[in-house]
């Protein structure tokens, strides 16, 4: 058995890093592993223009300043909050900026602080949509309908048919992410979709299905959004990861919530992945005999989609069996990092 494997440094197609202590905090786990982050812009104060994008890249850049020398090789890439104001003048703002690479949109009430998300996509948002197919800025899009009388586990779905479809047919040569996809129903839509639709997929919808959150007890740490799904929708998210097809790339959504947010009456949604994302999608690869295809997944296909330069740099990882631990902390902060308790094959 190898007992290590070397790649091109990847990247997180989809990263939330929050602020102030919290950004200082996972900031280091995610420089250890990824050369660059597609970085969310749904703060508490959402990223809605490139002022606040730009601001928010030089908290990150003066963060990064904190970190040892030998791991500050990293680039921020920075995303605007789509809202039914958004215009144009601002997307094409960003563009010129250099800092901002893509647009994300929130359907209004889907997820962590999307209270300043989209209401109504094709009334308010044609404009900025037709701005961004004529300049090729991807639109990063948290596939979920907000309608609370939706399903929880069909609302990746709905919203494929309902906005999705329109959309492409509206806007067929826009650059679509489907973000976090979580179901066969999205898989398949990709696949069946132009080249410019392509979908991140995280660690905890590979490596878990929905009965691990109810599993001896209610388990807060492994809710997210989109909540996690049966077993056949995880196997189509792993068979899809893994197959080598460039549609499909890492993102890990990692979010970082204090033990105090995720373990209570009304606990925020998210899983902090950032701590050993690389060592939990080598297992993914390795369970499923596709680890010459990690690469492909981590480090080229998300490069290529966002027309990127790949990197340089290379990560080696080592076959080493370490324990996930229960706690991590920083300062009076604790979070649970994803796949705590449990016994990894490989770290970095």
């Amino acid at each position: 058995m190898s007992k290590s494997i070397t790649i091109v440094m990847p990247d997180d197609m989809h990263l939330h890093l929050r602020h102030s202590d919290m950004l200082d905090f996972v900031l280091r786990d995610t420089v250890k592993q990824f050369a660059r982050a597609i970085i969310m812009p749904n703060l508490s104060v959402p990223i809605i223009n490139t002022k606040l994008a730009v601001a928010y890249r030089d908290s990150i850049l003066n963060s990064l300043g904190k970190i040892r020398g030998d791991l500050r090789c990293f680039e921020p890439l920075m995303t605007l909050y789509l809202t039914d104001t958004t215009t144009t003048d601002e997307i094409l703002m960003a563009k010129e900026s250099g800092v901002v690479f893509a647009v994300k949109l929130y359907p209004n009430s889907a997820t962590t602080n999307s209270h300043a998300g989209v209401v109504d996509l094709f009334k308010n948002c044609s404009k900025v949509l037709d701005t961004l197919q004529r300049i090729k800025m991807p639109l990063l899009i948290h596939a979920e309908v907000s309608d609370h009388r939706v399903d929880i586990f069909d609302r990746e779905s709905v919203y494929i048919d309902k906005v999705i479809i329109p959309l492409r047919e509206k806007f067929p040569e826009l650059k679509i992410v489907i973000e976090h996809v979580s179901t066969k129903e999205g898989v398949d839509y990709v696949y069946s979709s132009p080249e410019y639709t392509a979908a991140t997929i995280t660690p905890q919808h590979m490596l878990y299905n929905r009965n691990i959150i109810f599993s001896g007890g209610l388990r807060p740490h492994y809710y997210c959004l989109p909540i996690l799904k049966s077993e056949l929708h995880r196997e189509y998210l792993v068979k899809a990861a893994t197959s080598g097809d460039k549609r499909f790339f890492l993102g890990t959504d990692s979010a970082p919530h204090d033990v105090k947010s995720k373990e209570n009456n009304c606990g925020c949604a998210g899983c902090y992945s950032s701590y050993n994302a690389i060592s939990l999608y080598m297992k993914i690869f390795e369970d499923v005999g596709c680890i010459s295809n990690l690469e492909k997944f981590a480090s080229f296909h998300g490069a290529d989609f966002y027309n990127l330069p790949r990197n340089k740099q290379t990560l080696t990882i080592y076959r080493n069996e370490n324990i996930v631990p229960d706690k991590i902390s920083f300062k009076n902060l604790n979070i649970v990092p994803l796949a705590y308790g449990e016994t990894l094959q490989w770290s970095i």
